[in-house]
């Protein structure tokens, strides 16, 4: 049986040492990485795509409960179990589903009642996902492919790349268009396109789109292609030297 991915964050390194050694004790889990501020915690989460993970509130920055806040956005997000000193946010915890909320210092016994309700947690959304999938009439999509961490002013922020409409470049940033908006990035095209060549195609000198909301190729009066976008998404300008490979991807989509 494949053993869970756990995360853990704390700025305390006795605590998550603690708790390390705690899950080490547990055959059916495995330790892929720590973090120490909130921050880092989203960047690890989009990095590891852990499926629990152990997390302390009070931290550096952004704390545990806006971590928590913004991973219960995702599609796809961990399981979250709470480890903290602190008794008073049991009720904001029942806000963000976590699925446990547990008081240091952590019991083994208590910590692995918490994975295995965890672990019940990510089966259920699993089922639910695979549900939607089954009775879903649009044409199927990429399958989830895990989260980005982008820096911005606002600080890390994790975007569903399954999620991505487009991104376009302005000057020296980029701009992705998602599900849940728009997040301007220090990120390049090149660096977008090289990281998930599956999910994103270039169409244009500062245009990548993500190809699961493709949905034709037509020309415009003016003479130029468009790429028509699903869910009344809108059109996007085609290059010249790019709409070979659009075509390329669209006769690939076609049935056998």
């Amino acid at each position: 049986m494949k053993k869970q991915k756990i995360l853990i964050a704390d700025d305390e390194p006795l605590a998550r040492e603690r708790l390390r050694r705690l899950v080490e004790g547990l055959p059916e889990y495995q330790i892929c990485g720590e973090a120490s501020d909130g921050d880092a915690t989203l960047a690890r989460v989009a990095e590891l795509q852990p499926d629990i993970l152990l997390l302390d509130i009070r931290m550096p920055g952004m704390d545990g409960m806006e971590v928590a806040t913004r991973l219960s956005q995702l599609d796809n997000p961990p399981a979250i179990i709470f480890c903290t000193a602190y008794d008073s946010y049991a009720i904001q915890a029942f806000d963000v589903q976590a699925a446990a909320y547990l008081l240091k210092p952590v019991r083994k016994s208590a910590l692995e009642e918490a994975l295995a309700r965890a672990g019940r947690v990510n089966r259920v959304q699993l089922h639910a996902i695979s549900g939607m999938a089954a009775t879903n009439t649009t044409p199927p999509s990429q399958p989830l492919e895990g989260q980005m961490s982008v820096r911005t002013h606002r600080g890390t922020e994790l975007i569903d790349i399954a999620g991505i409409h487009y991104c376009q470049a302005d000057q020296k940033y980029v701009t992705i268009h998602h599900t849940r908006g728009e997040t301007v990035s220090d990120y390049t095209l090149k660096d977008l396109e090289n990281a998930y060549p599956q999910q994103l195609l270039r169409i244009h000198r500062n245009t990548l789109v993500g190809v699961r909301f493709i949905q034709a190729l037509k020309r415009a009066p003016e003479g130029h292609n468009l790429v028509l976008l699903r869910d009344g998404l809108g059109e996007l300008q085609v290059s010249r030297r790019h709409a070979s490979s659009v075509r390329q991807w669209l006769q690939g989509q076609q049935p056998g």
